[in-house]
């Protein structure tokens, strides 16, 4: 493992050192901005984009998002925008551009974490551009299938920039398809030459994944995680991951034995233009497996029966992957939480009201047992106050008004630590809280008054999370969970 790979991964990781009666909590990114999601430490759940090459990168990065993942895998020449079809993502993309879509990336909460396939010559001036381009856009693995002579020189700039490169498998009669290949091309060189297995190419070609992991054990840096219906080309098919003829279950396990801890790049070659489905059931699927012998974080907190939550029969009902409200009553989860990252995403109409509640000490008397983070159509207001989405209602007005328009689609993170709330709503801090500061029922620290019987800092410090229906349409989607 680099270096700074290794630092990158540890900036992910909670943790909680306690001092006496308090906690101190180091989340590092997680109280600025939207974490990642992951079910399972260690292995990151991403979406290779050209999964989506009918469309265009931003709104590939859209459509990543809306899977609830948090990693992006792109690939060289998709076209940039709506806006403009000629310009195209790659290493050669204007400064301007790449300042775009860093932005786009914080606020949906995505990190781009690999680039590849792209063409690694013998001309190091040549490489250099792509590593600095991957520098300057974080990420950590440059997927390719370079001449084994370039290896050297390339293993040379992957310690010079700290990035890894990873040699990737396009079906027979391609440079390496056979595993035993791609072991020998890495052979004298360092850990910074992996591999990028295609689990789909390599069935094309007709080797079995499980085989080709083990032989690679150690070098694996990432996955195309993809399940084709047989071994056969060209009649094998893509289908959802754990419905086809890989085995993934004894591949996830083959990789749990071996430590593997890297990139599963979602990677859907059919049903180009309505392939979301099936990427949602492959999601599904590997956490499933995944959870029964991998440590499970993140608690995804929306099944198919909503067996997390309770609610008045028809109020509330799961629509595709979103939650909707039908009108009539609240939604509450059924487990008590204290300290907690509850991360979601939400959409409401115009003039919309919602919200969510947390640390909830009685659903029937919730209005003054529990803390509401405001849910408003609020776009466009230049300072916001106590009611606008993002506040703490009644109490604190966000840092910033960082909702979305009307009708899109917005992401929430919300941390509970002891006396501390924090609120990242679309990339941005908005509210960072300390309910000890709340002495006094009906007055905040500023001296406005709220509406509130008991004063913040006596407010309870575990309870139910809920769902406002306030009379107007609202949908969540991706809930998330972690306990700390």
């Amino acid at each position: 493992m680099l270096k700074t790979e290794r630092i990158f991964q540890n900036c992910l990781i909670l943790v909680v050192v306690i001092y006496g009666t308090g906690t101190f909590a180091q989340i590092g990114q997680s109280i600025h901005e939207h974490p990642a999601t992951d079910q399972n430490s260690g292995w990151k759940l991403a979406v290779q984009l050209w999964t989506f090459k009918n469309i265009t990168f931003l709104e590939s990065l859209e459509r990543t998002a809306s899977l609830g993942l948090s990693w992006v895998e792109a690939y060289p020449g998709q076209k940039f925008s709506p806006d403009d079809q000629e310009l195209i993502f790659d290493h050669d993309l204007p400064q301007v551009y790449r300042e775009q879509v860093k932005k786009r990336l914080r606020k949906l909460g995505l990190r781009l974490i690999n680039y590849g396939v792209v063409e690694l010559t013998d001309d190091e001036e040549d490489c250099k551009e792509i590593f600095e381009f991957a520098k300057d856009m974080g990420i950590r693995t440059i997927i390719s299938e370079p001449e084994m002579d370039a290896l050297p020189m390339i293993d040379s700039l992957c310690h010079i920039y700290d990035i890894r490169v990873a040699l990737h498998n396009h079906p027979k009669p391609s440079r390496y398809w056979n595993p035993d290949t791609v072991l020998k091309a890495c052979q004298g060189f360092s850990n910074a030459i992996g591999v990028c297995g295609d689990i789909g190419h390599w069935m094309r070609s007709g080797v079995h994944p499980l085989e080709a992991v083990k032989k690679l054990s150690g070098r694996l840096a990432t996955l195309h995680l993809k399940d084709l219906t047989n071994f056969e080309r060209p009649s094998a098919k893509d289908v959802p991951v754990g419905k086809g003829s890989a085995d993934i279950d004894l591949l996830l396990q083959e990789l749990m034995r071996q430590g593997f801890s890297g990139v599963f790049a979602l990677e859907h070659e059919n049903n180009w233009d309505n392939n979301l489905p099936y990427l949602r059931t492959s999601i599904e699927n590997f956490n499933h497996i995944s959870r029964n012998f991998k440590e499970v974080e993140w608690v995804i907190m929306l099944d198919r029966k909503l067996t997390q939550f309770m609610f008045k029969k028809d109020t509330w009902v799961l629509e595709d992957d979103k939650l909707v409200a039908k009108g009539g009553d609240d939604i509450w989860s059924k487990n008590r939480f204290g300290n907690f990252i509850l991360d979601l995403q939400f959409r409401i109409g115009s003039g919309g009201n919602s919200g969510v509640f947390i640390r909830t000490g009685d659903v029937k008397e919730w209005l003054h047992t529990a803390i509401e983070v405001q849910i408003l159509d609020s776009f466009g207001k230049e300072k916001p106050e106590k009611f606008d989405c993002g506040a703490i209602f009644d109490c604190l007005e966000p840092s910033v008004n960082a909702v979305n328009k009307s009708g899109e689609w917005n992401r929430y993170t919300i941390t509970c630590i002891d006396n501390k709330i924090y609120v990242v709503l679309n990339g941005q801090q908005v509210v960072d809280m300390d309910l000890n500061k709340w002495t006094t029922a009906h007055l905040n620290p500023d001296g406005t008054a709220n509406k509130f019987n008991h004063a913040y800092k006596d407010m309870p410090r575990e309870g139910n999370i809920g769902l406002q229906y306030h009379g107007d349409p609202v949908m969540f989607r991706n809930i998330k969970l972690r306990s700390l």
